[in-house]
């Protein structure tokens, strides 16, 4: 099916039709995760077919950022619309190489130095999974969406947004549920012009197995590698 996507709305065409919405995540069945924290699960809606939907003002220039700080990626989990530039900059004294070889999209920005910064367009629907080329332990997930109503949760699970009364297909994402859970989840919802709060959602991480992942090159990390193999002036 043809879906006709909505790029973005100016603020005042937003505010003149939007309904707020709200709910809450909660995980189950969960064989690794540690207290309740239910962040980074990301709930989207996609108008459905012949949706009337409010005139979209020009396209603005979307930007989104992806922090490499502490070996880590912030946030873990990111959700962008299609065409969206993420900078990746990198904010610890040693140098990084974020990449990804999933077929979401691939992409190598190559190795650079603390205090700069890389820029990636990202062009079309998908689940990108981020690595770093010299740290086996740093990974994040880009959610790439067409539609441009979606949100993240919080810790406690909850979230909210605005979007346009209408009729749409909820979809939601978790990283350590299965294709098939998250199927299950995917509904049809209405939003009248007066909001609606659209309750729990329940996602089971049953069946999730942790894959490990290789560098860029396809290949295992070196066993016991760090940050001395990579970069002039680390070795002592």
């Amino acid at each position: 099916m043809t879906f006709r996507w909505l790029i973005c709305f100016s603020a005042a065409a937003l505010c003149a039709h939007a309904a707020t919405v709200t709910g809450k995540v909660t995980l189950r069945d969960s064989a690794i995760r540690k207290g309740a924290d239910a962040s980074g699960v990301v709930i989207a809606f996609v108008p459905v077919d012949g949706a009337p939907i409010p005139p979209a003002a020009p396209p603005a220039a979307k930007h989104a950022r992806m922090l490499q700080k502490n070996k880590l990626f912030l946030p873990h989990v990111l959700a962008v619309q299609a065409g969206t530039l993420i900078d990746f900059p990198n904010d610890d004294p040693i140098f990084h190489n974020a990449f990804s070889n999933y077929s979401g999209q691939v992409f190598d920005v190559g190795l650079y130095p603390p205090g700069t910064k890389r820029t990636v367009k990202f062009a079309r629907p998908g689940v990108v999974r981020v690595f770093c080329n010299i740290h086996a332990s740093m990974s994040a997930v880009i959610v790439v969406l067409e539609t441009p109503y979606f949100t993240t949760t919080g810790k406690d699970g909850q979230w909210q947004m605005d979007l346009p009364p209408g009729d749409y297909t909820m979809k939601v994402f978790h990283e350590r549920a299965t294709e098939a859970a998250l199927q299950g989840l995917s509904r049809k919802v209405t939003i009248p012009a007066e909001g609606t709060t659209l309750g729990n959602i329940a996602v089971s991480e049953a069946g999730y197995l942790p894959v490990s992942h290789t560098n860029k090159f396809g290949k295992p990390y070196p066993e016991g590698a760090d940050d001395r193999n990579y970069y002039p002036g680390a070795r002592k």
